[in-house]
C-alpha cells in the first residue's frame, strides 16, 4: 500500500496559464495525514473519453503570462511504496515495460465530422488549434514519455464501397507518425472515432458492414506501415460501444443487447486482426491492442469479452482506458479532491487493476491503459499530482503500461486534461509530468 509522502520541492518554472485556466492550485505543500478524514470509497463508473467540444472557428491555445523565473514549487511529489506483484518473465511484457510511459496526441488527427473545414488536412487543427511539429514530439520525448498514441479517425477521409482512404490523409497520418519513430518512440495507431451505423457499429443489425469496414481500413494502414518495425503498435478499434444507447458507458451483464455487442466487439477485433496478419512486411508478428466493450476495465473483465485467434504467438495487448476514480477523474460534478495517502482514494485505482492483474497479467497478456488521466479542476493542482503518481506506481506493480490523454485543453472548466501547451510547446503543469516520471519505470516495494 501507500505510505507517507516526503516533500521534493523543485526549482520549476511555474506557469501563470494553470492558474488562468481555473486549475491553479492552493499551497498544498507540507500535508499531513487528516485523521479521521474518511474519503468515501469511489463506486465504479463507466470510462468516457474527454473529447473536444469543436467550434467553428477555433483559436490557439493563449500565450501564458510570464512568472518570476526560479520560483520554488509550492507542490510535492508524493513518495509512494506499492508491493510490486510477480510480472510474466516473456517477451511481451518486456515489450510493453519499454514502452514505459506515454501521451495521447488528442484532439488532433481524431477530429470528425468538422463540417465546417474547406480542406480535409485542417481536421488536424480543427480541434486543437495546432499543426503537429516535430518540436512538439521532441518535448514531449525528453520529458521522458516513450510511447505515443496518435488517435486517427478515418470515416472524413474515405471513398467508394470499399472505404478508399484519401492519399493526402494517409500522407499526413504517415508524416505524424515518422515524427515519433524518428525519436525512436514507441506508436500505437488506432481507428478512434468511426463508431456509427454508417460504418462501424457493434451490433448485429449492423455487423456485416461494420466487419467490411474495420476490415477494408485496417488492410491499407496495415499495408502503408508494413515495413515499419516493432515500435509500431496498432489497435484495433477505440472505444466500441452502442453509441445513443442507454448503455453506451456502462454493461448490463444480463441485458441482451449488451451480451450481442460484446460478441460482435469480439468478431470486429478478430476481423481486424485478420486483415493485419494477412498483409506483408511485419504484420504477421506486430504487437496489436484489442479493447473490449467502451474499452472500460469492464468490457475487458466481462466474461464475454475474448482475445481473438492469432496466426503470431503472445502478440495480443488488451487495450483499456480508465478514467478512475470516475468521480474525481472526469466527472464534472464530482470531487476535487485526492490524496496518495488517503486508503479509499488509492483504493478507487488498485481495485479495478487488480482484476486485470488477476484476469490478465497472470495469465500473460500484457494490459496497456491506453487512456488516462485527471481533468483540472479548481485549485486541485496537488490532488493531479497524488493521483498521477500513485496512478503509475500502481500500474508499474502489476506490470501495466498507461498513457496519459493530453486534448490540449486548458481554459474553463471543461475537460482540461492538457500539459504541454502545444502553441508555444510550454509545460503547464510540472510537477504532474515529474509524478508521472517518478514510477514510470519502476515502483518501491514493502
Amino acid at each position: 500500500m501507500l505510505k507517507k509522502k516526503i516533500g521534493c520541492l523543485a526549482l520549476t518554472a511555474m506557469l501563470a496559464a494553470g492558474i488562468m485556466a481555473g486549475c491553479g492550485g492552493e499551497d498544498n505543500g507540507g500535508k499531513t495525514q487528516v485523521t479521521g478524514a474518511v474519503t468515501e470509497a469511489p463506486t465504479p463508473q463507466a470510462t468516457v473519453t474527454p473529447e473536444a467540444t469543436p467550434t467553428p472557428e477555433p483559436t490557439l491555445t493563449p500565450t501564458p503570462e510570464p512568472t518570476k523565473a526560479e520560483e520554488v514549487s509550492k507542490y510535492e511529489i508524493p513518495d509512494v511504496v506499492m508491493e510490486a506483484k510477480e510480472i510474466p518473465d516473456t517477451d511481451a511484457f518486456k515489450f510493453t515495460k519499454d514502452m514505459k510511459i506515454g501521451w495521447n496526441l488528442g484532439n488532433t488527427l481524431d477530429a470528425s465530422d468538422c463540417t465546417w473545414v474547406d480542406d480535409e488536412l485542417k481536421y488536424e487543427s480543427a480541434w486543437c488549434g495546432v499543426i503537429t511539429m516535430p518540436k512538439l514530439i521532441q518535448s514531449v520525448k525528453e520529458k521522458g514519455f516513450n510511447t505515443i498514441r496518435i488517435p486517427v479517425s478515418w470515416h472524413n477521409h474515405v471513398s467508394g464501397e470499399d472505404f478508399a482512404i484519401s492519399e493526402v490523409w494517409m500522407a499526413r497520418v504517415k508524416e505524424v507518425v515518422d515524427m515519433a519513430i524518428d525519436e525512436g518512440m514507441y506508436v500505437i495507431l488506432n481507428i478512434h472515432h468511426d463508431v456509427s451505423e454508417s460504418y462501424y457499429y457493434p451490433t448485429s443489425e449492423y455487423l456485416d458492414s461494420s466487419l467490411h469496414y474495420v476490415s477494408s481500413v485496417w488492410k491499407q494502414i496495415a499495408e502503408e506501415f508494413a515495413e515499419y518495425d516493432e515500435h509500431l503498435i496498432y489497435e484495433t478499434l477505440n472505444e466500441p460501444r452502442m453509441v445513443g444507447s442507454n448503455f453506451e458507458w456502462w454493461i448490463n451483464p444480463s441485458d441482451e443487447s449488451c451480451k450481442d455487442a460484446i460478441e460482435c466487439i469480439n468478431k470486429l477485433n478478430q476481423a481486424a486482426v485478420d486483415a493485419i496478419r494477412a498483409t506483408a512486411g511485419n504484420n504477421p508478428t506486430r504487437y496489436i491492442m484489442v479493447p473490449g466493450y467502451d474499452a472500460s476495465p469492464d468490457g475487458a473483465l466481462n466474461a464475454g469479452f475474448v482475445l481473438p485467434q492469432d496466426t503470431a504467438e503472445n502478440k495480443l495487448i488488451v487495450s483499456v482506458h480508465a478514467y478512475t476514480p470516475y468521480n474525481f477523474a472526469l466527472d464534472e460534478k464530482g470531487t476535487s479532491s485526492f490524496d496518495s495517502d488517503k486508503t479509499a482514494d488509492v483504493r478507487g485505482i488498485t481495485e479495478f487493476m487488480d482484476k486485470l492483474y488477476d484476469r490478465f497479467i497472470k495469465n500473460s497478456i500484457p494490459v496497456v491503459i491506453g487512456e488516462f488521466g485527471a481533468r483540472a479542476k479548481s485549485g486541485n493542482v496537488q490532488d493531479r499530482i497524488d493521483f498521477s503518481t500513485a496512478y503509475i506506481a500502481a500500474a508499474r506493480a502489476r506490470g501495466i503500461t498507461c498513457c496519459w490523454w493530453d486534448n490540449n485543453a486548458f481554459i474553463g472548466n471543461g475537460e482540461n486534461f492538457g500539459l504541454v501547451d502545444r502553441a508555444s510547446l510550454k509545460w503547464r503543469f510540472e510537477e504532474i509530468v515529474s509524478g508521472l516520471m517518478k514510477y514510470a519505470e519502476s515502483v518501491k516495494g514493502n
